[in-house]
């Protein structure tokens, strides 16, 4: 991709490179269609996503695969009640110099310094473990002992959690659930679909994913979702969107379903989120122009872990997904202005 190079090339550069991208993961994963796109989006956006689903549903092996087809260094972590901070970011140690029998202190890297970093079960160890992720997610860096280490770039974390046997583990706090750009639920896979996993299982041997995209190509296709136009009403739209979940705001024109069942509301990082993941959606999936229906795709896994639902939701059984499916019904979408599409077509042009 060049400068010079119109938008038209460079957006089917991103497509082809994307679907050559879906075809290599697809060698190893069985469907699951909707769950690769949200992931390789965060990617995509520089953001981290929290994967949430039953065992067995080939998460790690997900996670892993599209780290070989994307040429990153991958690395695992296993949360257990035991493990510590320094398990994660790494500890200083006394080294000696045999030579002339001086001791300095080294730092020893842990496993976050990868590119793509997969916390598995991170709900499963406690919240002073789980906070040493927050710089790193946030920041991009570890600090230990009053020293900055940078971590290598690209760097993602992909999370997992287990919804079922809650006992014994540690809900993440409001704070780090923001940090994730998504939370993707993954699903039982369909009939056709779990056949051929047992196909393969039973008469293949192990895919080879050759890797397809490298850092490189990851950094110049989110230059140009961040670059990427967005009409001034389909922003407004998402704002609503945003701030109608939040129930204690004056004005915020929160619907019923908002206002019987959610305690607290998301923040401006969603808002952000919201828009970027539009972008990428467009992008990504061919389109030229970010309409309304790329924000109402991506309400779901941007907002749900975002919007903490009270004590009716739990009785009466109403997921944030219902809470959401409410929210877009009830928050209208205005026409936009001529001159507003006039100008983003050529943009786009």
């Amino acid at each position: 991709m060049t400068p010079d190079q119109p938008a038209a090339d460079i957006l089917a550069d991103v497509r082809s490179k994307h679907a050559t991208l879906r075809d290599e993961i697809a060698k190893v994963i069985v469907g699951q269609d909707e769950i690769v796109e949200q992931i390789l989006l965060c990617i995509f956006c520089e953001g981290h996503g929290l994967l949430v689903g039953v065992p067995g549903l080939a998460k790690t092996l997900l996670i892993s695969t599209i780290a070989q087809a994307l040429r990153l260094e991958f690395s695992r972590v296993q949360f257990t009640p035991d493990l510590m901070p320094s398990d994660i970011t790494g500890t200083e140690v006394i080294e000696e110099d045999r030579s002339t029998g001086r001791r300095e202190m080294r730092f020893v890297q842990g496993p976050i310094f990868a590119n793509v970093v997969l916390a598995d079960e991170i709900n499963r160890t406690p919240p002073k473990t789980q906070a040493a992720l927050l710089e790193a997610m946030q920041e991009r860096q570890v600090t230990v002992g009053g020293v900055r280490h940078p971590l290598p770039a690209p760097f993602f974390v992909l999370a997992t959690q287990n919804p079922l046997e809650q006992e014994g583990t540690y809900p993440l706090p409001e704070a780090q659930l923001d940090r994730f750009m998504l939370q993707i639920l993954i699903k039982y896979p369909t009939a056709e679909e779990e056949l051929e996993v047992m196909r393969r299982s039973a008469h293949k041997g192990e895919a080879d994913v050759s890797p397809v995209l490298d850092a490189r190509d990851i950094a110049e296709i989110r230059t140009i979702i961040k670059h990427a136009p967005v009409a001034e009403h389909v922003m407004k739209y998402a704002l609503r969107l945003v701030r109608a979940t939040r129930v204690d705001e004056a004005g915020s024109g929160a619907p019923e379903i908002v206002r019987d069942y959610v305690a607290w509301g998301a923040g401006p990082r969603a808002s952000e989120a919201l828009v970027l993941a539009a972008k990428a959606s467009a992008i990504l999936s061919g389109d030229t122009v970010v309409t309304a229906d790329h924000v109402r795709r991506m309400v779901p896994p941007v907002l749900r872990h975002r919007v903490l639902t009270n004590f009716n939701a739990e009785a009466d059984q109403v997921t944030p997904d219902k809470i959401l499916e409410g929210l877009v019904a009830a928050v209208p979408v205005e026409d936009a202005p001529a001159d507003e599409t006039r100008q983003i077509d050529r943009v786009m042009g």
